[in-house]
């Protein structure tokens, strides 16, 4: 069997920024143990299948270890394969998933993904999460993530996280994030539960951190950048209870894998 297979960086409008993950586009599904193999085999922090249905495709995500709800970069990965590489991509993309429907439309170069938005409540950090991040204290929230607020986005920079020590936490991720001078806000985004010790860029974090930042900030249209050495940039608007994510992409590598 052989199975198209496209790297996309996303969240970036050259290579080797943003975050990059595998697409790859099927008729049917695979078993979900290929479905994790492959994603094991590619390491990147996401791969993501899509199968077209009538009007719409469904799609998943997989780490090198686990299936998630929900992905961002790589949703706009999946979008940018559909619209650039692929022929007939409808106007506005519908996408099936296990967070409910996701849809993704092109405006100018930028792709915007509707997405469920998710607002942060204070909360206890678990014992020994704020240690292992290098942190003696902050304020922290909770989502499907931790969010970890600090005075200083130079803080979030410098941070030089234990990663075995924030394995095992209750929640998916740890989100660490600050006001920004370049931008409205900055993050990094840290997840050894799933497989990915930090991922660059996390467009599911940001339907919760949009909200957060909305709430402090007074404002709805928000520019944000999440990365350590590696960065992304992101526009994000708070539209009631969704948040629409928008991003560029680039096309990094094409390729065939062989079954």
């Amino acid at each position: 069997m052989k199975l198209d297979i496209y790297q996309v960086d996303a969240f970036s409008q050259h290579p080797f920024g943003g975050n990059p993950a595998a697409v790859c586009p099927l008729t049917e599904w695979l078993s979900d143990a290929q479905l994790q193999n492959i994603a094991a085999e590619n390491n990147l922090s996401e791969t993501a299948y899509f199968v077209p249905r009538d009007g719409f495709y469904e799609l998943r995500w997989f780490t090198p270890t686990v299936e998630v709800d929900l992905c961002g970069h790589a949703t706009l990965a999946a979008a940018w394969v559909l619209i650039h590489a692929l022929a007939d991509a409808p106007e506005v993309l519908r996408f099936a998933t296990r967070s409910g429907e996701l849809r993704v439309t092109r405006e100018g170069d930028e792709l915007a993904m509707d997405f469920p938005a998710k607002a942060p409540q204070p909360c206890e950090p678990p014992a020994g999460m704020l240690s292992a991040l290098g942190i003696e204290r902050a304020e922290v929230f909770g989502t499907d993530d931790y969010i970890v607020l600090l005075d200083d986005e130079a803080q979030v920079a410098a941070l030089t996280p234990d990663f075995a020590q924030l394995k095992g936490l209750p929640k998916r991720g740890i989100a660490v994030t600050a006001k920004s001078t370049r931008f409205d806000f900055i993050s990094r985004w840290f997840g050894p539960n799933v497989g990915v010790n930090e991922d660059p860029v996390t467009g599911s974090a940001h339907t919760s951190l949009a909200p957060f930042w909305a709430e402090r900030l007074g404002k709805t249209s928000l520019t944000a950048e999440q990365g350590g050495t590696r960065k992304g940039q992101l526009r994000c608007v708070l539209k009631g209870d969704r948040v629409i994510i928008s991003g560029k992409a680039v096309l990094y590598m094409q390729g065939t894998i062989y079954l």
